[in-house]
């Protein structure tokens, strides 16, 4: 009897690695598969620059902001139920992405995606570890930000090859047969609940109009002007918004983002640490990624494949990440990633020319990649296990949000540092003004090294844990151990 039900719980277990795995994996690929199609999009639907724009930020502005309604629909009526919830709503605009016949009807597509990828990744992430022991969540992470790394990995390949294969159109029709395919595994994962409390409806709409305030702005700074009127506007009202929205959150019986979960150091400061990770390290890559294209000619799948050293290795590298923070420590192994990364962008900005041979740019590459590989299982772990029990839900969206918010202000910023020293006249003036914003990434991910030494070593975490083999867990046979 006890075997029997041993063997039901690791088939539950391997189940909801599935699901929550290739879910994982098709919203990480789905941030970065449009780049490398957006030329033929521009040709193909008539459109210009700004049109491209949107078709891209549509999607980062409602990811971003709907993160934490996404997170606290799950732990108010089931996150398995609101799970497959998200989960159709992404099939289903997909499916609306592949059909566009104009660029306004994409960009409402891509903003549709936006929002059910937003219930996916804060939810994926929380019944997770729901279905895996305390002391195994480590290894179970390194999972999960395995396929979320390989997604970021093959984007741009993927991307590329549908692009040069068959048509724009494939690069959503790929989502449709995995999401139809994964909707009745999802009767397999444990339902599970953050909380008994009634949803805080104030809280949502201020969240999410003060957040995507702030992001509008944010994003379109670099192109409209700082000074501009929508832009001050969005800046301006977002920020007085989500003022009003902390304020509400104070008082409200039923908080969407209960302000305690700050007063734990180890929660603050690693959401602060995620927020400037994402902030240098990916305002670089935007600046990297198009590199390849502009200054050495090289075709999108071209470039997606010489980048696959830098954006392959986080796929590599996060399966041993999870059980090395159990052994040495989250924050140890925090600081070691960001270190990793500070040197890699600073080791590009010192090669980089716009003849340089693609060999000197592998190296970098590989230790940006590296870095980034260690960085999001331990993170995802720091915020988890200082999350009160019952808000996980809550805390997974804070803390993805929080890395959103860092990508779109890095990518603005670094942009405004490239226009300000470069620009696109010829290649040396791309290289002058890649070079300056890679610099002012390398030196936000130095100090971020600091910031993660002070996150406090969790005590919730069993001392067995910190004695566990150090092994990649992402096998069947390395599942099982988790039970």
């Amino acid at each position: 009897m006890g075997k029997e039900v041993s063997d039901q719980s690791l088939g539950k277990l391997l189940w909801t690695f599935v699901v929550t795995g290739v879910a994982t994996f098709m919203v990480a690929m789905d941030n970065l598969i449009v780049t490398n199609a957006l030329p033929v999009i521009r040709v193909d639907l008539g459109t210009g620059l700004e049109g491209l724009e949107w078709t891209v930020n549509a999607y980062t502005l409602t990811f971003a902001v709907l993160l934490l309604t996404g997170a606290a629909l799950g732990d108010r009526f089931g996150r398995r139920k609101v799970f497959a919830i998200g989960l159709v709503i992404f099939t289903a605009a997909s499916a609306l992405a592949a059909l566009s016949p104009d660029i306004e009807t994409l960009i409402a597509a891509r903003a549709v995606q936006g929002v059910g990828g937003a219930i996916i990744a804060p939810l994926s992430l929380t019944l997770l570890a729901d279905a895996v022991p305390p002391q195994r969540r480590g290894a179970a992470f390194g999972i999960w930000g395995a396929m979320s790394g390989l997604g970021v990995a093959l984007g741009p390949v993927i991307g590329g090859a549908v692009v040069d294969s068959a048509s724009w159109q494939w690069i959503f029709w790929i989502n449709v047969p995995i999401g139809l395919i994964l909707l009745p595994l999802i009767a397999a994962v444990r339902e599970s609940r953050g909380g008994a409390g009634r949803l805080d409806l104030v809280g949502v709409v201020l969240a999410t109009a003060g957040l995507f305030g702030v992001v509008f702005g944010l994003v379109r700074g670099g192109s409209h002007g700082w000074t501009s009127g929508p832009v001050l506007a969005g800046l301006a009202g977002g920020g007085v918004v989500v003022v009003a929205f902390l304020a509400w959150q104070a008082r409200a019986r039923y908080p969407m983002l209960p302000l305690p979960l700050f007063r734990s150091r180890g929660f603050s400061v690693a959401n602060a640490v995620g927020f400037v990770m994402a902030f240098g390290m990916f305002g670089a890559v935007f600046l990297g990624a198009q590199f390849l294209q502009t200054v050495q000619g090289y075709s999108p799948l071209e470039a997606g494949l010489r980048t696959l050293p830098w954006t392959a290795a986080p796929a590599l590298v996060a399966p041993f990440s999870g059980a090395l923070a159990d052994r040495i420590g989250v924050r140890r192994v925090l600081a070691l990633a960001l270190a990793f990364q500070a040197v890699g962008i600073a080791w590009l900005a010192v090669v980089t020319s716009p003849d340089v041979p693609y060999g000197e740019l592998v190296p970098p590459f590989i230790l940006a990649g590296v870095g980034m590989g260690l960085f999001f299982a331990p993170m995802a772990r720091a915020v988890m296990d200082f999350a009160p029990r019952g808000m996980e839900g809550v805390a997974s969206g804070a803390s993805n949000a929080m890395r959103q918010l860092g990508t779109v202000l890095g990518i603005a910023v670094l942009g405004a540092v490239f226009s300000a020293v470069g620009g696109y006249a010829s290649g040396q003036d791309f290289v002058d003004g890649m070079r300056a914003g890679q610099i002012v990434g390398a030196v936000v991910l130095a100090g971020a090294v600091l910031l993660a030494l002070v996150i406090p070593e969790n005590r919730r975490t069993p001392p067995a844990a910190a004695a566990a083999p150090l092994q990649p867990q992402a096998s069947t046979s390395s599942a099982s151990t988790m039970v």
